[in-house]
């Protein structure tokens, strides 16, 4: 499947954003929570971080030219958004916040992460059918190979000494990880502490 003249600019500039919102922004909120000392704030972030980290292994995926990590990088919009709005304690808390700076942007902050994450989940659906090709299809597809064109430029950066083939088997296993984690949390923990990120 060919990819439409205007489909890397959208792909770039989703990525530009996921930068921003996914990386940049909740690093200063976090940075500037510990100034602050927002214990409420803390926690909200550290969840984020630890749901995030999807983001991540997906990359890493992708860099392997691993199809899973399309899917990986579409749930991970999915999961971003529920993370910082599920628990009802964080939730009144961060409501009852002075409306200091520090309060109204992690506010302004979780809604244009929520609306981020929404759009690019919509705008990476499409892409999710190269989840399902062998790898060397999916690379030879100019339609997916769009999308692993920014992971392969980071890893020049910051990966450049390893193969990809490594990297993506390591995110392989890191996504293992994460699934059982995920598992026990959504089967396990839930259940007992609800939705309290505290579980008091």
């Amino acid at each position: 499947m060919q990819s439409p003249p205007w489909l890397p600019s959208l792909v770039w500039t989703d990525y530009r954003l996921a930068l921003l919102f996914t990386v940049i922004c909740p690093l200063a909120l976090l940075i500037w929570a510990f100034v602050e000392k927002s214990e409420a704030v803390q926690r909200l972030l550290f969840i984020y971080w630890r749901v995030a980290s999807l983001i991540a292994i997906a990359i890493y995926l992708m860099i392997g030219a691993v199809p899973v990590g399309f899917f990986a990088g579409w749930f991970a919009r999915i999961l971003i958004p529920i993370s910082l709005w599920f628990w009802v304690d964080l939730n009144e808390e961060i409501a009852e916040l002075p409306q200091k700076r520090l309060g109204l942007a992690v506010r302004a902050w979780r809604w244009a992460i929520s609306a981020y994450c929404l759009v690019s989940a919509i705008a990476l659906a499409p892409a999710l059918r190269c989840a399902f090709l062998p790898s060397k299809e999916m690379v030879d597809q100019s339609f997916c190979r769009v999308w692993l064109d920014a992971p392969w430029l980071f890893r020049e950066f910051f990966s450049a000494g390893m193969k990809p083939y490594t990297l993506g088997l390591l995110a392989s296993l890191a996504l293992g990880v994460y699934v059982v984690y995920l598992a026990y949390f959504v089967f396990v923990r839930l259940g007992k502490q609800g939705r309290s990120a505290t579980g008091l």
